[in-house]
Parts: C-alpha cells; structure tokens; sequence
C-alpha cells in the first residue's frame, strides 16, 4: 500500500484550492494500491489558505503566522492513516514544506529552493515509510 499527496490525485487541496493532478496516481489510487491525504487539510488549515515556508524550524504563512502546530498535528493524523493502511511507500508533492522530500522552498517566498524534508516527508522517513517526491 502507497500513501500519495491528495493533490496529485486530483483533490482540489492545495493552498490555492487547485490539484495537481497526475494520471499515474490516480490509476493506482483507483486500483486501491494507494489512499491519498492531504496532511495541511488534516491539521485543520482551510482550503484555500495562505502560502506557507519553513522558516527556522517553524512553518511561517506569506503574511507572518506560525502554522507549525498544525503542520505537526497533520503530519502525525496522516502518519496514522499510513500505518493503519501498512503504507510501506508514499509519493508525495514536491518542494512543499509539508510534504516535499529532498527539495523544498527556502522560506523566501520567492521560489527558490534547499535541501530539507518537509514536516510529513520527515515523520514518514522516521518511521520507514519510503518517500518519493513527484513534481
């Protein structure tokens, strides 16, 4: 079982009420080799809601408020789904400070990118889930 970002299987979940749709993910969605979550909406943040970066440890919206909290208790209700399901693989959405792996936006706001996990990528790996990062 596979564990995938809500947004790439078409769940208008994103910041900016849009998806990310990928056609690969939603066949194995469909199949039922993979439960998609969207770990943001989880730890109660709306939909839309304002951009946020990591920042120094914390996720920090656009306009300045911590979300850290929420991240972190979203990460760890999307954890729980993963491991109830025997998730043993997830493929998440790149760059994001929730769910990105390897690569995510450097707190800037301005598009540029470092190295890092974001706050579910990192839960996973802790817990030997394997993270892929699909842009």
């Amino acid at each position: 079982m596979k564990i995938v970002s809500a947004c790439l299987a078409g769940v208008e979940c994103r910041y900016d009420c849009k998806s990310q749709e990928r056609a690969e993910i939603i066949e194995i969605v469909e199949r039922g080799e993979a439960i998609p979550v969207c770990p943001e909406q989880l730890g109660g943040l709306p939909t839309p809601r304002t951009p946020a970066e990591l920042i120094e440890k914390k996720i920090i919206t656009r306009d300045g408020k911590d979300v850290t909290n929420k991240y972190n208790l979203g990460a760890e209700q999307a954890l729980k789904i993963a491991k109830l399901s025997n998730a043993t693989e997830a493929l998440l959405k790149s760059k994001s400070p929730m769910c990105g792996c390897g690569k995510i936006y450097d707190g800037t706001f301005t598009g540029n990118l470092i190295e890092g996990d974001g706050v579910f990528t990192k839960l996973l790996k802790e817990n030997g889930v394997i993270v892929k990062s699909i842009d």
